[in-house]
């Protein structure tokens, strides 16, 4: 799988101690329009997706954290890798924070499920929609969200704003 960024913010003790949190992203696109999960109390876009848990696949934690997060089925046999964003940063609990975001290009069912939120996800008020990717771009990236939400979103949304502008710029939305 291709290394799409590096996200060092360089705020953390070099040689401390190490949470690392390997997550997958799912990415799924109809027409010019892409599945994202909006955070209504914040006003930001996420691509639907989350931790893996242990013993887990990454495609098992991509098909379980789409349908908790947005409600939707991912196909098996349509997941294929596009690449992945190693974020470093400063950890709540430990020095360093270093997470490994592998983002997977995938359908999903016409057919969408009930969603299953985590506790910070149902106060954060995700919902799922279908957004075209400027649009996500444009207001992740107007807000300041820096101590505001119940994650470091500010560092998410440069994050899932370079996978999008990646994704526009190698012509994956039919317009």
């Amino acid at each position: 799988m291709r290394e799409l960024a590096v996200l060092d913010y360089k705020n953390y003790i070099e040689n401390g101690t190490i949470e690392k949190r390997p997550s997958v992203r799912g990415i799924i696109i109809r027409g010019e329009k892409i599945s994202m999960v909006h955070s209504l109390k914040f006003d930001y876009y996420k691509f639907p997706g989350g931790g893996i848990n242990a013993g887990e696949t990454h495609i098992e934690a991509l098909i379980r954290e789409v349908r908790e997060e947005a409600g939707l089925i991912v196909i098996p046999n349509s997941v294929r890798a596009y690449g992945y964003v190693i974020r470093k940063d400063k950890g709540k609990t430990a020095d360093l924070f270093y997470q490994e975001n592998f983002y997977y290009l995938c359908e999903a069912e016409e057919k969408q499920a009930s969603q299953d939120l985590d506790d910070y996800e149902a106060e954060e008020q995700f919902v799922p929609e279908w957004v075209k990717p400027e649009t996500a771009i444009q207001i992740n990236l107007r807000h300041d969200y820096h101590g505001k939400a119940s994650v470091n979103v500010s560092h998410m949304m440069e994050r899932e704003a370079g996978v999008l502008r990646l994704l526009i710029a190698e012509g994956y939305f039919r317009v």
